[in-house]
């Protein structure tokens, strides 16, 4: 049914490691690269919830309209991502990283030059496209490229892109178009992301073997269904509960799960002869499903959070949109400055001693979250947030490198483009829970009598609450994790 061989172009492969287990100079250097450019990348996936004013007026649409520019991205990178372990194999690291990045500065270019609206939103999925393809790139690299016993310290720095990028975009966003416009976001970007281009079309090269395996085109559509319905209805689900929308969001999450199901068979039945778009054998590998469920649950958390806690600074705290991001500043600096330190306590201990204290740290800032309000004092929302960092930073790196060290290396791009389908997943529903009980909530307090600031802190109080019961399942799964030994077939290194 499916014709599968592998090419290894001359000269494609770079050089091993040394003898002593450290990463050669390339493949520092591409690593590197491909970090710089990730994070890139994935900082922009957040930096126009705050911009969003200022795009409306410039541009003269509703909130309702504009918050395509976030939901276009999510359903664009929730469609493209299971792809990408089909597409890593087809292209190879240097095919993949062109190509991701040429999509990228294509989108970020089109996005400050764009006259409309309806420009915009397709410059937007351009990006997302791009970004899309960078992440398991990343994760499938460093997996291919360093040794087992060193996987937690570069993890730590994936951990950094993926976790922090994200926090700082609206602090970043926030700076930018406060001073210089919405449109002065992307062209900030666009030099770094030519940059990175350029040099990645120099120094990049393929770091495994190629697999020409035929795309299953039937796969690809019931994927979008999947996947685009699933995130589209969560995302619609936390919109409904603050205005009608003209489609309910029951019916494209229903679409979302038939079409899910139907994806899984199709695959169960590909991957015996290796043809899957998406092969679920990761899931038998050691160790992979814990860390997968763990990490969803805090990446649920971790985007309610970037939801939530603006809403309450600006809304219920009365802060201005800079000052509410450069809240959250110092927090996405310690989870950076945490992910090599954490990474290297993994190589020593495992998953287990580092996951279950920041499963709890997570709960316990969720807690304090619950407790905000008109009166609360920055020093408790900057002390919340804190410890919310420092948790997550424990869960992310032990996670990412247990869940993927189990698997054998031919599996490395399935299960990159696994995480990361599942964080955007857990994103949306993230998202989506936190937005629709903080509304129904707050509509209650209002028709109550309370005050705007007092609707929408209760609304969040509730949505922190229900957060943190979230985590109580996390410590069970914390429990369930160990350090995945390699399997036969990994490379000896």
């Amino acid at each position: 049914m499916t014709a599968r061989t592998t090419e290894a172009p001359p000269g494609a492969v770079a050089p091993p490691a040394h003898d002593d287990g450290r990463l050669s100079r390339a493949h520092l250097s591409v690593i590197s690269l491909l970090l710089v450019s990730g994070f890139v990348v994935i900082l922009n996936e957040t930096t126009m919830g705050i911009a969003l004013p200022v795009i409306m007026e410039d541009l003269g649409i509703t909130a309702a309209a504009g918050q395509w520019l976030t939901t276009a991205f999510l359903l664009t990178m929730a469609i493209v991502i299971p792809t990408t372990g089909w597409l890593l194999q087809r292209l190879g690291t240097r095919g993949a990283f062109i190509l991701a990045m040429s999509l990228f500065s294509a989108g970020t270019l089109l996005a400050p030059l764009a006259p409309t609206f309806g420009l915009l939103v397709t410059a937007r999925v351009v990006q997302a496209t791009g970004t899309a393809i960078m992440m398991p790139l990343l994760m499938t690299t460093v997996m291919t490229l360093v040794p087992p016993h060193h996987r937690g310290r570069v993890m730590g720095n994936v951990s950094l892109v993926i976790a922090v990028a994200p926090a700082l975009g609206p602090t970043m966003s926030g700076a930018v178009a406060s001073s210089l416009g919405w449109r002065a976001i992307f062209w900030v970007v666009l030099p770094i992301s030519l940059a990175a281009l350029v040099l990645g079309a120099v120094l990049v090269r393929d770091v495994s073997t190629r697999a020409r395996t035929r795309l299953d085109v039937l796969s690809l559509v019931v994927s979008v269904f999947a996947f685009g319905g699933l995130v589209y209805g969560l995302s619609a689900l936390g919109e409904s509960a603050q205005h009608e929308m003209p489609v309910n969001p029951l019916v494209p999450i229903a679409v979302g799960v038939v079409a899910l199901a139907l994806f899984v068979w199709r695959q169960l039945v590909l991957q015996r002869t290796d043809a899957a778009l998406l092969d679920l054998r990761v899931f038998r590998a050691p160790g992979f499903t814990a860390g997968l469920l763990v990490l969803a649950v805090s990446m649920i958390a971790m985007f309610g959070m970037i939801i939530g806690l603006p809403l309450v600074l600006q809304e219920a705290m009365g802060l201005p949109p800079l000052t509410a991001g450069l809240i959250m500043l110092p927090g996405g600096l310690l989870m950076g400055l945490l992910g090599p330190v954490v990474g290297r306590l993994y190589d020593r201990v495992g998953p287990r001693p580092l996951v279950l204290p920041g499963v709890i740290a997570v709960g316990l800032a969720m807690l304090m979250f619950s407790t905000l309000g008109p009166g609360s004092t920055l020093v408790w929302v900057l002390a919340g947030h804190l410890v919310l960092s420092l948790g997550l930073a424990c869960i992310f790196t032990p996670t990412f490198t247990s869940s993927l060290g189990g698997l054998v290396p031919s599996l490395y791009s399935h299960g990159s483009a696994t995480i990361s389908t599942v964080q955007q997943l857990a994103g949306a529903a993230g998202t989506a829970t936190f937005v629709a009980l903080l509304t129904i909530r707050s509509v209650t307090l209002s028709d109550g009598g309370a005050s705007a600031a007092e609707a929408t802190a209760g609304g969040a109080q509730l949505a922190f609450l229900v957060g943190a019961a979230v985590m109580v399942g996390a410590v069970v799964l914390a429990l369930r994790l160990r350090k995945a030994d390699a399997p036969a077939g990994a490379p000896a290194h």
